[in-house]
């Protein structure tokens, strides 16, 4: 037997805590807004993980990165984000979706340039060995064996 739930209400899981604790503060500031709630977790899923994102107007979804090993996946519930991808960009609106292949190399990420809250689910795999980019921030993120995130400066140095 086990203790996880078969159902559950998303806006009843706790969000995460603010991202002042993985990334130093000047990073972390550009994160300002958002709220991300972590659905896949209560139920044991180990091989793709999904999220329940809300953008205050402002915020963006991260920092612009690329997965090496991770593919993404975004549906947009509520709200007109700006996907920044690349040097492109788009604004989208419910209904929409967006994917994001690993190993591009193209960068992306949600920014809220509206005045309404945005809120979208967020799907992503769980590949070994993920590392990834931040082309904009002195950022570097590999996936540990164990799945948890390490981040360090470009250079390897650590953050502080």
């Amino acid at each position: 037997m086990t203790d996880r739930p078969h159902a559950l209400r998303a806006a009843a899981v706790p969000p995460l805590p603010p991202p002042a604790r993985a990334y130093p503060p000047d990073l972390a500031a550009k994160l300002a807004g958002r709220e991300k709630r972590v659905l896949g977790d209560p139920f044991g899923l180990r091989n793709f993980g999904v999220n329940l994102v809300r953008l205050a107007p402002g915020a963006a979804s991260s920092l612009r990165h690329a997965h090496a090993r991770q593919d993404e996946w975004v549906y947009v519930l509520e709200g007109t984000p700006t996907l920044v991808l690349g040097d492109r960009q788009q604004v989208l609106a419910p209904g929409d979706c967006a994917g994001f292949p690993a190993g591009t190399g193209e960068a992306h990420h949600l920014v809220n340039r509206s005045a309404q809250d945005v809120l979208f689910l967020e799907v992503g795999d769980r590949s070994p060995g993920d590392s990834v980019t931040y082309p904009d921030d002195d950022l570097a993120g590999a996936a540990t064996p164990e799945g948890a995130w390490r981040y360090t400066r470009k250079d390897g140095t650590p953050l502080g």
